[in-house]
């Protein structure tokens, strides 16, 4: 099987990855901060080592503010959640993921918040002049999709960052395409709050995400329950980072993040231009194929993702004869049902290649020619 579908979950892992989740499983299977054996305390240095190398990696100071979450999904919804209140207005853009929109829409539906979303120019950037237009009073929280998961897009979220700092807004990135792949330090996104997968570009388990808290942001938590810490106490710790963190923490998916953020760490900048070199060798052998259109632009940044549509047949159907030849793609809407509304695929849906670390040169070759047989004998 050829792995083309890195923008849903990364595959195969790296070794180390694999070997920290099953030893944690086999050697370590306690729960971290819930008691003071040997043991216990094992797995909670564990999962601090994993804090403080993700804050490595994010060029953040303090790693209490590097919240642990099981998913991107759970990120965004806690950043959400936690920093609205009643009558306020969201900017956001046109490319967010339902992990957003359909949280955003939820609230505006109830009348609890005004959502605005706001149009892209013709390279599907959302330039800053535009975002700077429309903030009012009533803005208090802007949210953008640093990359699309549909074109691969990359929008200018530190310039967007510059200019909610000057207005005093809140500004909330979602980084599930870029973390691992691109520099999503709050710093450098001039970001309050910045969410993010474990799976994907962090090469990390399923079952993980973070939620990167800038200095001074404070959302009120998502869930709240038991922290291991001020258990005397019925009402939740303000401790960072318990205030955020209740429950059972994923201990073998932490363990295998932490090896997966290392390995990120060294070599980040060669997971980028090698899976652009990748995206871009496939996008030349298929741009001049009968009845295919390529969505996004070339000039508007990298990341690992193609996607295309078919004048002539349909995506689940393109998605499916790939497969058949032993080519993993996906096909469909990729739950951002907003940007295919821009697109003008939010009929056909839209087939994305992806490839990632493990992917060879050979391997887009093979990829193409299954899909130009595939359009050429329809």
């Amino acid at each position: 099987m050829i792995y083309l579908d890195n923008a849903a979950t990364s595959f195969p892992k790296p070794p180390q990855v694999i070997r920290a989740v099953t030893g944690t499983l086999d050697k370590l299977g306690v729960n971290p901060g819930r008691g003071g054996h040997r043991l216990a305390l094992q797995a909670g240095r564990v999962v601090q080592a994993c804090r403080e190398e993700a804050a490595r990696l994010f060029s953040m100071n303090d790693p209490s503010r590097i919240i642990f979450t099981k998913n991107c999904t759970e990120a965004l919804n806690l950043a959400i959640s936690g920093m609205l209140r009643q009558g306020d207005e969201v900017l956001c853009s046109h490319g967010e993921h339902n992990a957003v929109m359909r949280l955003l829409k939820r609230y505006a539906a109830w009348g609890q918040i005004t959502l605005r979303v706001l149009p892209p120019d013709n390279l599907g950037i959302l330039q800053p002049h535009t975002l700077q237009q429309h903030i009012s009073q009533k803005t208090a929280l802007v949210v953008v999709c640093h990359a699309s998961n549909v074109t691969g897009v990359i929008q200018p979220v530190s310039r967007l960052g510059a200019v909610c700092r000057e207005n005093g807004i809140p500004f909330l990135v979602d980084a599930a395409q870029t973390a691992g792949v691109l520099d999503v330090s709050p710093a450098a996104l001039r970001a309050d709050l910045v969410a993010m997968p474990g799976h994907k570009g962090l090469l990390g388990p399923h079952g993980t995400g973070m939620l990167l808290l800038g200095a001074g942001v404070s959302p009120e938590p998502l869930m709240v329950g038991g922290t291991g810490s001020a258990s005397e106490s019925m009402l939740q710790p303000d401790l960072l980072p318990d205030r955020y963190e209740s429950g059972t923490l994923n201990l073998p998916g932490i363990a295998g993040l932490l090896q997966g953020m290392r390995f990120v760490r060294q070599h980040r900048e060669e997971i980028h231009e090698y899976e652009c070199w990748l995206n871009q060798r496939f996008r030349r052998r298929i741009a001049g194929l009968p009845g295919l259109t390529l969505l996004g632009h070339p000039d508007a940044g990298c990341v690992g993702i193609t996607s295309f549509v078919s004048s002539e047949i349909d995506a689940g159907h393109i998605a499916d004869g790939l497969d058949a030849s032993g080519i993993a793609v996906r096909g469909g809407l990729h739950c951002a049902p907003a940007i295919h509304t821009w697109l003008g695929t939010l009929q056909s849906g839209a087939v994305r290649v992806s490839p990632g670390i493990y992917n060879t040169e050979q391997d887009m070759d093979d990829a193409a020619a299954v899909l130009e047989r595939l359009v050429t004998l329809k």
